[in-house]
């Protein structure tokens, strides 16, 4: 099958674009002809080898963990699936080396749920990790419930914009940063915006002057810092980019795989309490392309690889 791939750790000059081992089905697994993939910074980073003190990879490394595709393959154990499913995945494992950005993915089926059926494949690949991460933090962990006042930062991007639909789904008050081009997508997403930056406490307090009853911080660094600032007295604190959160007595997160929580993401976007913005794409064999875009940040939403997929008969399908 032809996939990207890498061979040993650096930047997106190391991806390269062709033939690999078709993957094998394991018993919990399911072979997933892949539609669309979409890119995250903790792409690049492991690819950077920045993660390699809890990752250990088996080159070369397919990267990727999003996936939404289609079930070409049951595995021997899988009831849940058959042939022809519709599925989204954040399929990771402990290891790296059998990723998404490829024809095919074998995929245990602890990492999937249905494809919502109101997003097309390119905005359902935005929604596993982005989604999840988002729903641990402010469902889970912040717990965030109706009348908070919720901090989330850089909020116009993949897990920042639906952490905010997230909070105020459950009824809170949520305050974003975003550059101030992003200002006018927050507000219709139903935060309000507050821009980067020197003096950024000033202006959180400024708009909340008893503090925040809760703050997700997915920059970490002086941005910690600022959120644990801002708290009111019993205010909670999430990081998923500064274990230095852990001193301040919050929480540091990483998000994990779990199919409920995945199908009930996936309710959500059928309800039209969702909506995952896909700001570019790029085909398979241009993926080098999208990783440069997504570690420039500052990106509205996902950025998404596409698949190419013929049918038996020889005829693109869309």
């Amino acid at each position: 099958m032809k996939a990207i791939s890498y061979r040993r750790y650096g930047g997106p000059e190391v991806l390269e674009y062709g033939d690999v081992r078709d993957p094998k089905v394991g018993p919990d697994s399911v072979l997933v002809k892949v539609r669309a993939a979409s890119v995250n910074p903790v792409d690049w980073k492991c690819m950077g080898g920045h993660l390699d003190g809890i990752l250990d990879p088996v080159f070369p490394v397919i990267p990727g963990w999003d996936v939404a595709g289609v079930v070409v393959q049951p595995g021997a154990s899988t009831p849940e699936y058959v042939v022809g499913d519709e599925v989204i995945g954040y399929v990771r494992e402990d290891f790296l080396s059998r990723g998404t950005f490829a024809e095919y993915v074998a995929a245990p089926v602890r990492t999937l749920a249905r494809k919502p059926r109101n997003l097309t494949f390119e905005e359902a690949s935005g929604l596993p990790l982005a989604g999840l991460t988002a729903y641990q933090v402010i469902v889970k962990t912040l717990e965030v419930t109706e009348g908070a006042v919720v901090l989330v930062h850089a909020a116009a991007g993949g897990v920042g914009s639906i952490a905010v639909q997230l909070a105020r789904h459950a009824g809170a008050r949520v305050i974003g940063t975003a550059s101030e081009h992003h200002h006018d997508f927050l507000r219709e997403l139903g935060a309000e915006p507050v821009t980067y930056g020197d003096g950024l406490a000033d202006r959180v307090r400024a708009l909340a002057p008893e503090g925040v009853d809760a703050a997700f911080d997915t920059v970490g660094g002086e941005t910690l810092k600022v959120s644990a600032e801002v708290l009111a007295p019993g205010g909670r604190l999430a990081s998923i980019a500064d274990r230095a959160v852990i001193g301040l007595g919050g929480h540091y997160c990483f998000v994990r795989p779990d199919a409920d929580d995945l199908r009930r993401l996936t309710q959500l976007v059928e309800q039209d309490v969702v909506t995952v913005h896909v700001s570019a794409t790029f085909p398979l064999e241009k993926a080098a392309e999208a990783y440069r875009l997504n570690a420039e940040g500052g990106t509205r939403g996902k950025i998404v690889v596409t698949v190419d997929w013929t049918a038996e008969d020889g005829t693109a399908r869309h």
